[in-house]
């Protein structure tokens, strides 16, 4: 009975240490993963906010104009252009990133200002369903390029100059 034991132990065990390491090969661990790209798209609610605020100190410095197409996101960086669609009517506006805002506990995703809510056509609604995605800008200016060559400090010797200092 004993034999019968031992034999069945050493068969699991074998069997573990057999399968344990092929599992490990092939589950890619998440340390060795490279960090994933934050999320360009969001659906949520946006809000605005206007003459209320007119003139006063945004997040980024400036002031505050509610006929200029700005919004407010915590999601995106100053400066960042965003386009906004309104889901409701499918209307969309190409508004930039000035502020922080709206409060995280509202559970809105973007803050615009009176002329981007008026173009968007929900004014009156104060909220509305919206779909918003970076819009990303490169700058094609060509580098710099110095187009003099400077001679180097110390000429380099040559192999003459060298066979002629070290004779054999």
């Amino acid at each position: 009975m004993q034999t019968k034991l031992r034999i069945l132990v050493s068969l699991v065990v074998a069997s573990l240490l057999w399968t344990s390491p092929t599992s490990a090969a092939n589950n890619k661990s998440s340390h060795g993963k490279a960090p994933t790209a934050k999320k360009l798209r969001y659906l949520g609610v946006a809000s605005w906010y206007g003459q209320d605020r007119q003139g006063h100190k945004m997040a980024n410095g400036q002031r505050f104009d509610c006929h200029k197409l700005t919004a407010a996101s915590w999601y995106f960086p100053f400066g960042t252009q965003i386009r906004v669609v309104n889901i409701k009517n499918g209307q969309s506006i190409l508004v930039t990133v000035t502020d922080r805002g709206p409060n995280m506990r509202l559970h809105r995703v973007l803050d615009l200002s009176a002329a981007a809510a008026e173009q968007l056509d929900y004014l009156g609604d104060g909220l509305t369903s919206v779909f918003l995605y970076p819009i990303v800008s490169f700058n094609l200016e060509p580098a710099p390029i110095k187009m003099h060559l400077e001679e180097p400090a110390s000429p380099m010797p040559t192999l003459e100059a060298k066979a002629d200092e070290h004779p054999m």
